[in-house]
């Protein structure tokens, strides 16, 4: 089975930073389209950053552009999110998302997904 581990969140004061880190096993980072998926409480998921298999494409929602960056290293077989300038309404579980046909920011599109780690900015 494909399976994705995320790692990294946390407690961040506003205006702070955190790197989201996504391992992949049972399948290669370079073959799939990949995106950072949140989701805050009581709201729909939202795709915040996607990446092409190559890593050379990237896609941002308007929320993130400015000061989230995805990336990837196939070599690690992780993904990664960069957040700066972090505020509150950035509050979510971080999913990371995998697809070998789709590439963008449609959450429910994604057919592998992990199991979220948890980000707060207060």
């Amino acid at each position: 089975d494909v399976q994705l581990v995320e790692s990294g969140g946390g407690l961040v004061q506003p205006g702070g930073s955190l790197r989201l880190s996504c391992t992949a096993s049972e399948f290669t980072l370079r073959h799939y389209y990949m995106t950072w998926v949140r989701q805050a409480p009581g709201k729909e998921r939202e795709g915040v950053a996607a990446i092409r298999w190559s890593g050379v494409s990237t896609n941002y929602a308007d929320s993130a552009k400015g000061r989230f960056t995805i990336s990837k290293d196939n070599a690690k077989n992780t993904l990664y999110l960069q957040m700066n300038s972090l505020k509150p309404e950035d509050t979510a579980m971080y999913y990371c998302v995998a697809s070998p046909w789709y590439y963008g920011l449609v959450a429910s599109l994604y057919a592998y997904w992990g199991q979220g780690t948890q980000v707060t900015v207060s």
